[in-house]
C-alpha cells in the first residue's frame, strides 16, 4: 500500500456570507459522526470540477458553480490513502437538502474548529478559521 496511488476525491467549500456548509458522516459509516466538507470520489474519466458538481447534486440536491481550487492535500488513513482537492463553491442553484449525511450545518467560520472534522480536513479548517482561505 505504501506505493499505491491515492484515491482522488473532490470537496466543496460552500459559502453563505460568513457561514460554511459542513456535513456529518452517518454513524454507521467509516469515521462515523465526524464532520467533512461535501464531495466524494472522482470517477474514471471525470474532470475534478465535474466530479464535484455531480457529488453536490447527489448529496445536497444543488447545481453548484464550482470555482477555484483553494487547497489540496494527501492523507493516509489506516484503511485508505486519499488526495483531496478542495474547491470554492461561490454559488449554487436549488435548495440545499441533506440526502446522504447524518446532519448538515451552516457554521460561522470562527466556529469551524469546534467541530470534530476528519483528519484530512483539519489543516484546511484551521486555515479557514484564521481567514487564510476563503
Amino acid at each position: 500500500m505504501a506505493d499505491a496511488e491515492p484515491i482522488l476525491v473532490t470537496a466543496g467549500i460552500i459559502i453563505d456570507g460568513d457561514r460554511i456548509l459542513v456535513c456529518q458522516r452517518y454513524r454507521s459509516d467509516s469515521y462515523g459522526l465526524q464532520w467533512e466538507f461535501p464531495g466524494g470520489k472522482v470517477r474514471d474519466g471525470e474532470d475534478l470540477k465535474g466530479s464535484l458538481q455531480r457529488e453536490l447534486t447527489e448529496e445536497l440536491a444543488i447545481e453548484a458553480d464550482v470555482g477555484e481550487e483553494v487547497f489540496r492535500l494527501r492523507h493516509r488513513y489506516p484503511d485508505r490513502y486519499v488526495e483531496v482537492v478542495f474547491f470554492l463553491v461561490p454559488a449554487y442553484r436549488g435548495t440545499v437538502r441533506n440526502r446522504v449525511f447524518e446532519a448538515i450545518a451552516w457554521v460561522p467560520r470562527q466556529d469551524l474548529a469546534t467541530y470534530d472534522f476528519l483528519e484530512a480536513d483539519r489543516e484546511l479548517v484551521k486555515r479557514i478559521a484564521r481567514g487564510e482561505i476563503v
